[in-house]
């Protein structure tokens, strides 16, 4: 049995862990209303901007942008992988890592040469760690970001798409869906087929839109817009369900913390009361003993 000293260093010590849970705990959740205030503000422009472009490119004819178009070839995947650049949420990282392997793994199976881009420390670490070649990573960013970073990543994923380096690009990020719930997501991104089908739910049936000026010009100014509004909301996603999962993840370990002390004021009681007894036992023995 331990020492009362030892039981006692260990309750003392697990009550600081649990102050700096709490501490984080609190920051955390501070940190996710301001995240998610902006995720939520931005998904209604990134829907609509979806919605209309989506409406803009059905009416074009042929290949209006490169950017519609698949290459000729599949033969280079880009993945684009958004993780945290701290730790102590959980398995929050470990899951988009996971899905982002996956990935990579299934495309490999079907001869594909697969590259990808990191947008966190913990995604460049484990990237560089699986085999895979890593093209580019942005380390600190996720701790604060704004558009220009979309941009910077927008601008060197259009560049190699152009000029065929890559032939298909594929987001991974966390999707902020409630502070308990935070879902690994994939999302191909180019080429930009799925424009075409787009979604049309916020664009009225009843009338006809017409756009100047032409189709052409107006693609030509929004599909890149659109990659950046895209990574974009990959950031802001990722940046809110990272401060969740540390929230839920830093609650967790107070409860624990909690229990961990009810347990060790346990035995600290009874390994005191083992000692009275023990001390009790030698002066009755010792008290016998001199009758």
């Amino acid at each position: 049995m331990p020492s009362l000293k030892d039981v006692k260093t260990k309750i003392a010590g697990v009550r600081k862990t649990k102050q700096i849970t709490k501490a984080m705990n609190m920051v955390a959740s501070a940190k996710l209303r301001g995240t998610q205030s902006r995720i939520e503000r931005f998904r209604n422009y990134a829907d609509k901007f979806h919605a209309v472009l989506g409406d803009i490119a059905a009416k074009a004819t042929g290949t209006a942008h490169p950017l519609l178009a698949a290459h000729a070839e599949q033969r280079t995947v880009l993945i684009v992988l958004f993780t945290s650049d701290r730790g102590l949420c959980g398995g929050f990282n470990a899951g988009l890592i996971a899905r982002a392997l996956d990935t990579a793994r299934k495309a490999a199976a079907e001869n594909k040469d697969v590259r990808f881009i990191c947008v966190g420390k913990k995604g460049r670490d484990a990237i560089g760690k699986s085999g895979f070649e890593l093209a580019e990573s942005y380390t600190g960013a996720m701790i604060e970001f704004n558009f220009d970073l979309a941009s910077t990543i927008g601008k060197t994923i259009i560049g190699s798409y152009l000029a065929e380096k890559i032939d298909e690009v594929i987001l991974v990020y966390g999707q902020f869906e409630s502070a308990s719930r935070q879902v690994p997501t994939v999302q191909p991104m180019l080429p930009m087929q799925q424009i075409n089908a787009g979604h049309h739910e916020d664009i009225n049936p009843a009338f006809e839109y017409t756009y100047e000026p032409d189709v052409s010009s107006l693609l030509n100014a929004l599909l890149p817009r659109f990659v950046n509004v895209q990574i974009y909301r990959a950031l802001l996603d990722t940046s809110a369900s990272e401060h969740a999962a540390r929230m839920v993840a830093m609650d967790n370990a107070t409860r624990n913390c909690d229990e961990l002390t009810g347990t060790l004021t346990l035995l600290y009681n009874k390994t005191r009361q083992a000692s009275i007894t023990s001390e009790l036992i030698d002066i009755v023995g010792g008290a016998e003993a001199l009758q």
